[in-house]
């Protein structure tokens, strides 16, 4: 359902007003330019990093499975990864939070994936539209720094990540989220600018088989 969600989102882009899509547009977009990765607290030498650890992961996912390619989401911070989405089996989560340690670089991993049947396209549709408003509203919103936040919506559930400036910033962030209609839960991995990066770990961590 990847493609899908791709394709939904980009038609719900398109459909909104110009002056909001044209805005929206360019902050889903503008991160892959040197000016903006140079605005975020990471910098331009840690969104290369992040890039890098995400074509990798990809390239492993593709390698070892294209129905992993396909159902995980994959969201990239800092050396942090944050795994979404739902697969068909605990042996192929399993496999997919692996290859993630397997790559250079990574930090942390946050797995989220769930076990089970993937909703449709009413489901999906209404989770890039969760996603698209947050975004805007972050955007509008002169006291946060919307650049260094990421957004993915997976079946109702906002999962935030990225840095905050300080509690406050963040507050107003979860805020947003949940006074969003059909937001069932914010989840935050939010890194404040005052707490420390987690190190990379000496050896991947030890993975308990699947239930």
């Amino acid at each position: 359902m990847r493609i899908g969600r791709r394709v939904i989102g980009l038609l719900l882009v398109l459909a909104l007003p110009a002056g909001l899509s044209g805005c929206v547009g360019m902050a889903i977009g503008a991160g892959a330019t040197v000016g903006v990765a140079a605005a975020e607290e990471r910098g331009v030498s840690g969104a290369s990093t992040d890039l890098a650890i995400q074509t990798d992961i990809n390239d492993k996912w593709i390698h070892e499975s294209l129905q992993i390619e396909k159902d995980v989401y994959l969201t990239v911070h800092e050396g942090r990864v944050l795994l979404t989405g739902t697969v068909a089996t605990p042996e192929m989560r399993l496999k997919a939070v692996q290859l993630v340690w397997d790559v250079n670089g990574v930090r942390e991993v946050i797995d989220e994936i769930k076990v089970g049947e993937g909703g449709g396209i009413g489901t999906y549709a209404r989770d890039v539209l969760i996603a698209n408003e947050l975004r805007a509203k972050l955007l509008f919103d002169r006291n946060i720094q919307s650049i260094n936040y990421s957004v993915e919506t997976v079946g109702g559930v906002v999962y935030l990540m990225g840095i905050a400036q300080n509690q406050a910033e963040l507050d107003r962030v979860t805020g947003y989220a949940r006074n969003i209609s059909y937001v069932q839960r914010v989840v935050s991995y939010v890194r404040l600018k005052s707490e420390r990066i987690p190190p990379i770990p000496d050896a991947r961590p030890a993975m308990a088989p699947p239930a």
